[in-house]
């Protein structure tokens, strides 16, 4: 697991900019309710899912609390990201103050939700593609902010990463070009003048031409840019092993292998975050 992405010094002042845009200046519900009961009183609740999937966010999760509680507040997972959950199956016990866990409970569930949807989501296209050799990847149309949490959920979900930011590989796409006067060679040229020898260049393409242009520049990596079957099939073909394809425009369960078939090696789709449903995941107290 990409447990790199994740590590606490990572990802702490998010959840701290986070609980204070839900705590304000008090859970005014939960401090009141609670003002007269024992301090030492331990509150025992239990995390769980309505329905089935992949389970993502522990760390997020376990850190909302350790935030606000120190160690008023013990976590004890019986699940860890990657594994499959069903529902009435419990994920993870939590034992503490009673303030801290109902203060935390909507926060720490926000990440974990949305991160086991984007997991579930993603492996359901991975799934498809993977006999074919084809590895589906995400794109940069992600939660502004939350691109780090995002791409972990994509990589538990058994997908693959496309570049994190904008100084992380070269892609220049139709705007580019026409800067260039619409000159890919003249583009592809200038960029590899310029950057390190450890990035690679990306170029968009829409049709057969720009393929072919792209292979004398010496492009890296060729994205067919909405193009029919057919024309990716003659384009891989075309590429033959030179560059690697990437495939990319309106990508969905329903038509994502008929694009595997073709023998692409990259399909990208802005879909397995952007589309994700919630996982429904919340605290149960059994008496």
């Amino acid at each position: 697991m990409a447990k790199f992405l994740l590590n606490d010094f990572m990802i702490e002042d998010h959840i701290v900019s986070a609980l204070k845009e839900d705590v304000g200046y008090g859970d005014i519900s939960t401090d009141f309710i609670t003002s007269d009961i024992d301090k030492n009183k331990k509150f025992e609740i239990y995390l769980q899912t309505r329905e089935e999937g992949i389970l993502c966010g522990c760390d997020p999760f376990r850190l909302v609390f350790k935030i606000l509680a120190s160690d008023d507040v013990k976590i004890d997972f019986f699940k860890e990201d990657g594994d499959k959950i069903i529902p009435n199956e419990p994920i993870a016990k939590i034992t503490g103050s009673p303030r801290c866990i109902l203060t935390g409970e909507r926060l720490s569930l926000n990440y974990i939700q949305r991160m086991s949807g984007i997991a579930t989501f993603t492996k359901k296209f991975q799934d498809i593609a993977a006999p074919y050799g084809a590895k589906v990847v995400d794109t940069r149309k992600n939660t502004p902010n939350f691109r780090l949490f995002e791409k972990y959920a994509v990589k538990v979900g058994g997908g693959h990463l496309h570049r994190f930011n904008l100084c992380d590989c070269v892609m220049l796409k139709d705007n580019h070009i026409a800067l260039m006067g619409g000159s890919i060679e003249d583009a592809v040229k200038k960029v590899r003048n310029n950057i390190s020898h450890a990035h690679k260049i990306e170029v968009e393409c829409d049709n057969i031409e720009q393929v072919k242009k792209c292979l004398n520049a010496g492009a890296d990596i060729i994205m067919l840019d909405n193009m029919s079957l057919d024309m990716i099939k003659e384009c891989v073909a075309l590429i033959n092993k030179r560059a690697i394809v990437e495939v990319s425009g309106n990508v969905n369960l329903k038509n994502l292998e008929d694009i595997a078939k073709t023998g692409v090696d990259i399909i990208s789709s802005s879909a397995i975050v952007a589309k994700a449903p919630t996982l429904d995941l919340g605290f149960d107290y059994i008496d």
